[in-house]
């Protein structure tokens, strides 16, 4: 497997910095994704770079030959983008890009890092929101880009188009670490729960003006089920950490768990419920340089979350593009 660029980066901000904690603020990084981009990096290496301390992190005789050249090769690759920048007028401008408060927690974060990296002189503005309220805003102009969810037809708009990037599983989750916690012992030995068994379990619910809450709300009710509710209308980091903290269980996209030691996650069965994700966009208006970059970065992005051999490769499809 070929040495990345991203991996050269992370190796010489660990190199520069000292801390691999540091190092993944400064490259907006969750650290477990920092880890592993150095773990990839000493194994086609075929030996340790860095030498991990309680004082710091410190070079090793063959992190001390790397860096140099990791550094001039950061620098060629920095060069030539500024020039294609210069080619694709991405020296300046910005991005508007709306994505509703489960997907900012997961995918947008890993977009939004990628697009800096690559574009640091555009500016990102970001919009939180329900999908409905997204496709409106685009349609009225105010956003360049959004990553919407829907079920069924989902929510459309006159001047916007949706293009399905991927259907993605609910989980429920429950807290790892919590021992005699709401979940803790009943989630990890199971491959999967139920609804109605679910509907037993103390919740963790969302506000009801999340997509998910409706959509799992439409569920209880079909089934003829009323769930168990511990806490409600909760926000999604406060749905997070109350879960981590052992105060119930919740139901949540599957790429929300990613990079969350605190908590552990299975499938829901019978029924299987699943949203998909769409890129909207405008219809009959060209995208900006920016936007244009922004699209493909999330189209990457898509591809590299979900990719055989991954953790989310069995509960992520993504679409085909035509």
């Amino acid at each position: 497997m070929p040495v990345k660029i991203e991996q050269l980066r992370s190796f010489e901000a660990v190199a520069r910095i000292g801390s691999f904690t540091r190092a993944a603020e400064e490259l907006f990084l969750a650290q477990p994704s920092l880890s592993r981009q150095i773990a990839a990096l000493e194994d086609e290496a075929g030996t340790p770079l860095l030498r991990r301390a309680p004082a710091g992190v410190t070079l090793t005789p063959a992190g001390e030959v790397l860096l140099p050249i990791a550094r001039r090769m950061l620098a060629d690759a920095s060069a030539a983008r500024e020039q294609l920048d210069e080619l694709a007028g991405l020296r300046r401008g910005s991005v508007r890009l709306g994505a509703p408060p489960t997907l900012c927690v997961s995918l947008v974060a890993d977009v939004l890092a990628a697009y800096r990296a690559a574009h640091p002189d555009i500016e990102l503005h970001i919009t939180e929101g329900g999908s409905r309220s997204l496709v409106q805003a685009m349609d009225e102009g105010a956003l360049d880009l959004a990553l919407v969810v829907t079920r069924g037809a989902g929510a459309t708009a006159p001047a916007t188009e949706l293009v399905p990037l991927l259907s993605e599983e609910l989980v429920v989750i429950s807290s790892a670490g919590a021992r005699g916690s709401a979940g803790e012992g009943l989630l990890p030995a199971r491959r999967g729960v139920t609804l109605a068994q679910l509907a037993t379990m103390p919740q963790v619910a969302f506000n009801r003006s999340y997509d998910l809450r409706v959509a799992t709300d439409a569920a209880f009710a079909a089934a003829g089920l009323t769930p168990t509710i511990a806490v409600e209308g909760a926000e999604m980091d406060a749905v997070l950490r109350f879960v981590e903290r052992g105060i119930g269980v919740a139901v949540v996209p599957a790429m929300v768990v990613i990079d969350r030691p605190g908590l552990r996650s299975t499938r829901l069965l019978r029924p299987q419920l699943s949203r998909t994700v769409n890129l909207a966009r405008r219809t009959g208006v060209g995208p900006s340089a920016a936007a244009a970059a922004m699209q493909d970065v999330i189209y990457e992005t898509v591809a590299r979350v979900a990719a055989p051999g991954t953790e989310l490769a069995e509960r992520v499809t993504v679409a085909s593009r035509t």
